[in-house]
């Protein structure tokens, strides 16, 4: 039996993150045979809640909390092994079955030293810039990163020597080679970045350390592109996962600003060894509002009462840090931009019911430029400083929505502000969420 050419689908987000991706993967996982995460680590933040119960994930795919559903870490993603064992502990004494996760041998580790050289980079980036017109003229203020060790794990992949893989941790012998080099090499480039000049990672303790965790991932690691390839020859279905969002794509992005991997429905092929053809249905996640967090240009960026109002009633606050995310009106330009990027089939906006309440609502629609008005997205955090939205305003509406559970149930002006949405983008809103749990979702037919 040959594998169908499309028996895949994708959930992904076209903002900054945080658009809600955890939830819709959650709702629609039951449906699949696997849900795979193909990018990001320990840096991203998925928030399901299931009967009132709210469930914080991070290296874990959503698909964990649907029995029998195999939950996958693909080789994209950078894993830290301390803190996936953390997270299914947790997921454990909730009483979450967690014996179909899988991980893939070929993906990388976050080692002790990549979060040490990350939080380095960023303080030593915070104090040489200070604001933000620095970083309009080409100096590269702090990027915000999570200090997760994501971005040093992934340049060690790119430079291959310095890497170790999920498989390594297996290979003893193998491994305690690899990190006699590789630390005296971050030894002296930590010592150059820190003031103290007192780096000194010992490569027997943290082999040691690392192992340990690898003989506790044993049992759940093999190779995930075999697996997928098995799934899809049996007539399965696979979800994937994006973890950040398209505005954080390493190469489609608001660069620099932006995460270490191909965050965008792109990077499911090089994350996860499926080929592009397999994918027929790409779900686009955008909030009715736009958030950002951590450092780079924002377009529609609130700094009024309105913007404290939206970030308070959709509880804007990181589920991997906890820090405020900035808050704004929805930029169509951007969204538009994204999903041409990530080839979108479908959108599904959420947080809708967090407008509930405002007076107005406004949608950019383009951007005014030093040289001029322009409707396309400008892919760069230097240039996208100096970009000043071009609003629509639309009437708002006060009704409670949350129990609406179909299109027609919603207001009119709420119908009329989705409506503008598709018919800017191009895309067809498939979905909407009206709030948080799994049956406040209303689907179109």
């Amino acid at each position: 039996m040959t594998a169908s050419t499309a028996n895949a689908s994708a959930v992904v987000g076209l903002q900054w993150g945080d658009e809600g991706k955890g939830k819709l993967v959650d709702l629609l996982a039951p449906q699949f045979d696997a849900v795979v995460r193909y990018n990001g680590g320990a840096n991203a933040g998925h928030s399901v809640v299931v009967g009132g119960e709210r469930y914080a994930l991070h290296l874990i795919p959503s698909g964990i909390l649907s029995p029998g559903v195999y939950a996958i870490v693909g080789n994209g993603v950078v894993v830290d092994p301390a803190r996936l064992l953390e997270e299914m502990k947790i997921l454990s004494d909730r009483g979450v079955d967690v014996s179909k996760l899988v991980i893939s041998d070929r993906a990388h580790v976050v080692m002790p030293y990549h979060k040490e050289e990350d939080a380095l980079r960023e303080e030593l980036l915070s104090s040489s810039v200070s604001d933000q017109t620095s970083a309009s003229c080409g100096v590269i203020a702090a990027i915000g990163t999570t200090k997760r060790g994501i971005g040093p794990a992934y340049a060690d992949k790119v430079q291959r020597a310095t890497a170790i893989r999920i498989g390594d941790l297996l290979c003893p012998a193998v491994l305690r080679e690899k990190l006699t080099m590789i630390c005296s090499m971050k030894n002296a480039v930590l010592n150059a970045l820190r003031p103290d000049g007192q780096a000194s990672f010992d490569p027997d303790g943290i082999a040691d350390e690392m192992i340990a965790l690898g003989e506790q991932l044993r049992p759940m690691v093999k190779d995930t592109a075999y697996l997928l390839d098995d799934i899809r020859k049996a007539g399965g279905t696979i979800l994937f996962e994006g973890a950040n969002a398209t505005m954080l794509d390493v190469d489609h992005g608001t660069f620099p600003y932006v995460t270490s991997s191909n965050s965008s429905a792109l990077g499911m092929g090089p994350g996860t060894g499926v080929p592009p053809q397999a994918i027929g249905r790409i779900i686009g996640v955008v909030k009715a509002y736009s958030t950002r967090v951590g450092g780079g240009p924002m377009p529609t960026e609130l700094f009024d009462g309105v913007g404290d109002e939206i970030r308070t009633r959709g509880r804007e606050f990181g589920t991997t840090t906890g820090r405020p995310r900035r808050v704004g009106w929805l930029d169509l330009v951007a969204l538009k931009y994204a999903a041409m990027i990530s080839g979108a089939t479908e959108l599904c906006i959420t947080l809708l019911d967090v407008l509930s309440g405002e007076d107005e609502l406004k949608l950019a629609v383009a951007y005014d430029m030093p040289d001029g008005r322009r409707d396309r997205f400008i892919a760069d955090g230097h240039a996208l400083v100096d970009a000043k939205p071009v609003y629509e305003t639309m009437a708002g509406f006060s009704q409670e929505i949350t129990g609406a559970r179909t299109f027609d149930e919603l207001p009119d002006e709420a119908k009329a502000y989705i409506q503008r949405i598709e018919a800017f983008v191009g895309v067809p809103v498939g979905m909407i969420s009206v709030g948080p749990d799994r049956e406040q979702t209303i689907v179109r037919a």
